[in-house]
């Protein structure tokens, strides 16, 4: 299927596609799918850090007017992948190694407190439904389907976070997720070091220490999982630099 505003909906679809002929749920089902594609598009790692985006590229990819393409990218600079700039349209967030340290250090102490609230809470059926998404990310992982495995992780925070039945909590967490979404997801593909399958068994226990409600110990295992993810960002983006400049 073909995202297509400038139509009005969606394109006709395809064979073997189903058409959506509902008007009434256009607008915001083309709205959600564009904004999930880009933001795919750009955690992905499709665009270099500091980049400028290409609307033009990006309409064509997606098949849309620029409308409701800056009408996303708004939506992203929000969240803090992307960064606009005053009439010279929106380059891709660059982080230096200050920002990441702090930016995990602060994720960190969140999913910590998370994890901790969400022990003293959670329900049976909140606790099987994250069980759930963990056993579906594990199967993406044993496919080496990185773009399932990294919907799934991030879901699977996005739960434990909601379990904590904590409103400032959550809008602090959703503030600051999206500003590293991108480093999360290229943090599995260093390969110095089998960063995917170290996060794969840190999941492990962190659903061992939910389904024990032992709130403590999951405290702790998640802020080290985001203290680890954080150092294989950094080494990721050392050995990044070591071969530009070999290849310069």
């Amino acid at each position: 299927m073909v995202l297509d505003a400038r139509k009005g909906g969606v394109a006709e679809a395809g064979p073997g596609e189903t058409s959506v002929g509902e008007a009434a749920r256009v607008p915001a089902s083309l709205h959600g799918e564009l904004l999930a594609a880009l933001r795919d598009y750009l955690v992905e790692g499709n665009l270099a850090d500091g980049a400028r985006v290409p609307e033009r590229l990006l309409c064509d990819r997606f098949g849309i007017s620029r409308t409701p393409l800056r009408e996303a990218l708004k939506v992203l600079a929000a969240e803090g992948l992307i960064e606009l700039l005053p009439n010279r349209g929106a380059r891709v967030r660059a982080l230096n190694a200050d920002d990441l340290r702090e930016l995990f250090d602060v994720m960190g102490g969140l999913e910590s407190l998370a994890g901790r609230l969400a022990c003293e809470r959670v329900s049976d059926e909140e606790v099987a439904e994250i069980e759930r998404v963990h056993h579906e990310m594990y199967r993406f992982y044993l496919r080496r389907d990185m773009h399932g495995y990294f919907q799934c992780n991030q879901e699977i925070h996005r739960m434990i976070v909601a379990a904590a039945g904590n409103a400032t909590l959550a809008a602090t967490y959703a503030s600051f997720a999206g500003r590293i979404r991108r480093v999360r997801y290229s943090a599995n593909l260093a390969t110095d070091r089998d960063r995917w399958g170290e996060a794969m068994r840190e999941h492990e226990a962190i659903l061992d220490a939910l389904r024990r409600r032992a709130g403590s110990e999951l405290s702790d295992i998640l802020f080290m999982h985001l203290r680890n993810k954080r150092k294989a960002a950094e080494q990721r983006s050392v050995s990044e630099a070591a071969e530009a400049e070999s290849e310069g």
